[in-house]
């Protein structure tokens, strides 16, 4: 699989097992030693590239380890420190990387959770641990722009320099895309009292500083989800409208595939929602095929997710036209549909297992 493929993969993984990751060594299990592998590159198994519990013993400090320390040309480059995936990612909570830094010729330090990646560098003070992360991985929501960044840390396209000289700029960029994204989600009062003053030529009074609050958190949510159905529509070149609801019947059906039902037709109007499951159920197909064999059709009934674009090769289908309920539909051996009723998108995980059997089927 392609570097992003085994990205989204591994991210799948985490949403379907989090829940049952207690541990920081289930944690170490589970997520970062596929991490370290099977995105980084390095072999866990080969004590030359992946040294677990690494020790330096510092000053008045002895016998205390890092959890894993990547080795090139035997010389340590990484050092990453794990926490539980239920733990925070405090910076105070990893001394040991901080002591570490300093003593060893690692230029970047990982503290993680497993889902959550905090790269670290020495930007404020040469060989002294920065507080804040240049870099965030969040496996739930990754942003694709740190992605070339990403790479260079991996064994076959290793460039510490290239990523040492972008470092400075990624921290304040991505500090600043954090700090952006919280304010659109809970704006607070000087971010309200801004945006209100653009608008408002009156006194900020308490009154309006609580009416402007909901209107500017309302407003920003409103602008996000333009923007996403924007990246949608450009991404899928899609064609739609507002949602289109009908009457059709709730109750769960199994049925086989009819193929006369994916004639393309103009006039359908796919929806915002078709699409984010569309991109879920992608998702989690990919991590059995390549992304560009994995194709979309809607009709007037349902949305169908296809393998290689053909009708005989149905992945699932979306039954989002309901005023009361979802469902999503999957296929057995005979090609036979069942319809599943789904509480939310993220509800579409759960049946991951049943897609990934599909496509293989079609493998085989």
């Amino acid at each position: 699989m392609e570097f992003e493929e085994r990205l989204a993969a591994l991210a799948t993984k985490i949403h379907n097992q989090r829940d049952a990751i207690l541990t920081e060594e289930a944690t170490k299990n589970a997520f970062i030693m596929p991490f370290i592998s099977t995105i980084l590159g390095y072999d866990i198994f080969n004590p030359l590239e992946v040294v677990p519990e690494f020790t330096a013993d510092v000053g008045v400090k002895r016998g205390e380890k890092v959890d894993y320390a990547i080795m090139r040309e035997g010389e340590v480059q990484l050092l990453i420190e794990c926490k539980p995936t239920t733990g925070s990612l405090k910076v105070e909570h990893a001394s040991q990387l901080y002591r570490y830094f300093s003593v060893t010729n690692a230029q970047i330090a990982i503290l993680t959770n497993g889902e959550i990646y905090n790269f670290y560098t020495d930007l404020d003070a040469p060989n002294r641990m920065d507080d804040r992360p240049f870099m965030v991985l969040d496996l739930s929501d990754i942003d694709e722009s740190i992605l070339p960044e990403l790479r260079k840390l991996t064994k076959e396209d290793f460039d510490l320099n290239s990523i040492y000289s972008a470092a400075e700029e990624l921290k304040y960029v991505g500090a600043l895309k954090r700090e952006i994204t919280s304010q659109f989600k809970e704006p607070d009062s000087d971010f309200v009292r801004l945006f209100t003053s653009r608008v408002y030529d009156g006194r900020f009074t308490q009154e309006i500083r609580v009416l402007f609050t909901e209107l500017v958190g309302k407003a920003c949510k409103q602008f996000l989800n333009e923007e996403a159905n924007d990246r949608l529509k450009s991404a899928l070149g899609a064609s739609y409208a507002s949602a289109k609801i009908s009457d059709n019947a709730d109750a769960p059906t199994s049925q086989p595939v009819a193929e006369e039902d994916l004639d393309r037709d103009t006039t359908i109007e796919t929806t915002l929602e078709e699409l984010e499951g569309y991109q879920i159920v992608k998702a989690i197909a990919c991590s059995e095929v390549k992304p560009e064999r994995v194709a979309q059709r809607d009709s007037k009934s349902y949305f169908a997710v296809l393998l290689d674009d053909n009708n005989r090769k149905p992945i699932a289908r979306l039954h989002f036209n309901s005023k009361s309920k979802k469902y999503i539909g999957l296929f057995d051996e005979n090609k036979s549909e069942t319809r599943h009723e789904l509480e939310g998108l993220d509800s579409i995980y759960e049946h991951a297992e049943a897609i990934r059997a599909t496509v293989n089927r079609y493998m085989d």
